[in-house]
């Protein structure tokens, strides 16, 4: 794992100069975490943050049945946590690898101590979390605003501009369904709906875009209340 070019990839610190990046690279450590590992429970100390180098990490909350609902999925090169270690420094999720991975974990007191010192260093901080709570906002918005056939088409939208007009679901079906906020079966039938309508192709984990435009009108369309 080269650890200068994967913290260097992840937005949060994108633009930072070589000696920035060798000061991160002097506190951070590789951590490898096996799939169902959780790396924090929701309410813990906040002991630092993570960057995904491989695999990938479920972010998650339980209602107070024990039912799980799925708000990120970090992906390589992602970041999660760093909110965390300010404020009460309390986790407010749970964390978990979906497959094996590698992470390389910052401590908090460490990373802090750089913040101060480092100016470059704290100004991407600021973006990086104004990007989190940009994404937070828009995940509340689509929630309230949105059902689940919306919610459904923007995401896989969002994998298109990734991976192109046909893509792979990264996730299961039944972590999807919790991603968007709904179950398994209603996200079945939404899927059955827009392949009737001719909006998409469904075979198993891939999903082909037959008609982009149709998509985007369904993803821009709010709930009619």
């Amino acid at each position: 794992m080269d650890v200068k070019e994967m913290i260097h990839q992840c937005p949060l610190f994108s633009g930072l100069t070589d000696e920035d990046l060798s000061e991160l690279i002097a506190i951070c450590r590789t951590q490898s975490a096996a799939k169902g590992e959780v790396l924090f429970s929701q309410g813990d100390t906040a002991q630092g943050f993570f960057i995904v180098a491989t695999g990938k990490v479920k972010i998650y909350k339980l209602s107070p049945d024990g039912k799980e609902r799925i708000l990120h999925i970090i992906q390589p090169g992602g970041n999660f946590a760093e909110a965390a270690i300010f404020g009460d420094g309390l986790y407010p999720a749970f964390a978990e690898p979906l497959v094996p991975s590698e992470l390389l974990f910052f401590p908090r007191d460490q990373f802090l101590r750089l913040l101060h010192e480092r100016a470059g260093l704290a100004i991407n901080m600021i973006g990086g979390l104004s990007r989190f709570l940009r994404l937070f906002a828009t995940q509340i918005e689509e929630l309230t605003f949105k059902d689940v056939p919306a919610r459904l088409a923007r995401y896989i939208l969002n994998l298109a501009e990734e991976q192109g007009e046909e893509v792979c679901l990264p996730i299961s079906k039944t972590q999807l369904a919790s991603n968007l906020g709904t179950v398994s079966e209603t996200l079945s039938r939404s899927l059955r709906k827009m392949s009737d309508e001719d909006l998409i192709e469904v075979q198993g984990k891939i999903i082909r875009i037959l008609d982009e435009d149709r998509l985007e009108e369904l993803a821009e369309k709010y709930r009619e209340i």
